[in-house]
């Protein structure tokens, strides 16, 4: 990446945000966003401008139109802050904006969750198809996604 570029960082709240935040030494070398989402949780927010949503869980009534929102907010983001890579550590929020970045030509990365040892989250086997590079935390991750790169943990 070249000094010029602009990175968001994608990931849902808890843990997935807490993977991504440590990859914050970013925000000094690179123009960053953020995009989450809300929480009750005091969750540390690195970057100067940051984007909340609103949490989604696929089993919540509604879902199909929560989800559909999303591109719309998606869309939103990428116009306002046109960054050049998405990086995203999932979960389930993070689809609609990499797909969106994945259709307007820009770097799609994701990172499966360093929870994941021996099977694939639902985000993703999804996001396998859409990212230009996939990282996973554990070696034994490689078996699940062949065209992976092992990465070993972000932590």
């Amino acid at each position: 990446m070249m000094k010029n570029k602009k990175i968001c960082f994608v990931a849902s709240s808890g843990g997935h945000l807490e993977e991504i935040s440590c990859l914050r030494e970013f925000t000094n070398k690179y123009e960053t966003c953020l995009v989450t989402e809300k929480s009750t949780f005091c969750e540390e927010v690195f970057c100067k401008n940051a984007y909340f949503v609103r949490q989604i869980n696929r089993k919540e009534k509604g879902f199909i139109i929560h989800f559909l929102q999303l591109f719309f907010f998606s869309r939103k983001i990428l116009r306002k802050e046109r960054p050049d890579c998405i990086i995203s550590t999932g979960a389930l929020m993070t689809v609609p904006i990499c797909i969106l970045a994945k259709f307007k030509g820009k770097r799609v990365i994701y990172i499966e969750s360093f929870a994941r040892v021996h099977e694939p989250s639902l985000t993703g086997r999804i996001m396998y198809h859409v990212a230009d590079l996939f990282l996973v935390q554990w070696p034994e991750m490689m078996k699940c996604y062949p065209k992976s790169e092992y990465f070993g943990g972000i932590f």
